[in-house]
């Protein structure tokens, strides 16, 4: 490979890939160094056991734990005592009561209640494990018994919301939005005006039959009043005749 190179190859050129050159019939180099051929990969099993033998000869069980004594339970941080004892000392701002927590330690009082381990008695014929789940009957695959099931119960669940909708409009607790309210509102409108020529709208009455805007009102009050008992459509007709 350097017998067709100039200059000096340096073996620091073999981890940079863009100056390797691939050889005939071979892949090209990455530039990383393997180990040799006799290099054993994977992670080495340093666990000695007997196999088979031992494991249906013996049952390994944890070791309890030796940091602690027996019975001992790991007691919290008392900050409440740790604040009390630096107040006493005479720390008020946060970072001296970050250093007198950081040398000091005070553990919260158990109580008797707290201290006392529980045991629970497991009975001596107590199967430990998940139970089998049993197996699915191939009948009621083949049936859609389990699509007949869900449906039934999607329809159940469908009436009982729509009978319990019914029941909220009987008792009118309906919660009216703002959309609902102008959806049921209707605005009044005022109806547009008959149409007339433009040259007559600044064109007075020639005829005034009243002899004044009092006298005219007064006279449409008393044909209000007296229109109910005479016939027609505006009440312009005779007076009608009492129906017993």
């Amino acid at each position: 490979m350097a017998q067709d190179r100039i200059g000096l190859y340096r073996d620091s050129m073999n981890e940079n890939p863009l100056l390797a050159k691939s050889q005939l019939g071979r892949p090209l180099k990455r530039g990383f160094t393997l180990p040799p051929d006799d290099f054993t990969y994977g992670r080495p099993n340093t666990g000695k056991d007997g196999g088979t033998a031992e494991a249906m000869g013996n049952w390994n069980t944890a070791l309890p734990s030796m940091t602690s004594k027996p019975g001992e339970q790991k007691r919290e941080r008392d900050f409440i005592g740790l604040n009390r004892a630096a107040i006493k000392a005479g720390l008020v701002t946060s970072g001296e009561h970050y250093h007198f927590r950081a040398t000091h330690d005070i553990r919260r009082k158990m109580s008797p209640s707290e201290n006392k381990i529980r045991t629970r008695r497991i009975p001596p014929d107590m199967t430990f494990g998940i139970s089998t789940r049993p197996s699915t009957p191939v009948f009621d695959l083949l049936e859609h018994k389990y699509q007949d099931r869900w449906l039934q119960q999607r329809r159940l669940t469908e009436l009982a919301n729509r009978e319990r909708q019914q029941k909220k409009i009987l008792n009118g607790n309906i919660y009216e939005t703002r959309a609902s309210l102008l959806r049921k509102y209707s605005p009044p409108v005022d109806p547009a005006p008959l149409w007339h020529m433009p040259r007559f709208d600044r064109v007075h009455p020639h005829l005034e039959t009243f002899r004044s805007p009092e006298a005219r009102t007064l006279a449409f009050r008393a044909h209000s009043h007296d229109a109910t008992s005479r016939t027609g459509v505006f009440g312009h007709g005779i007076y009608a005749a009492a129906k017993s």
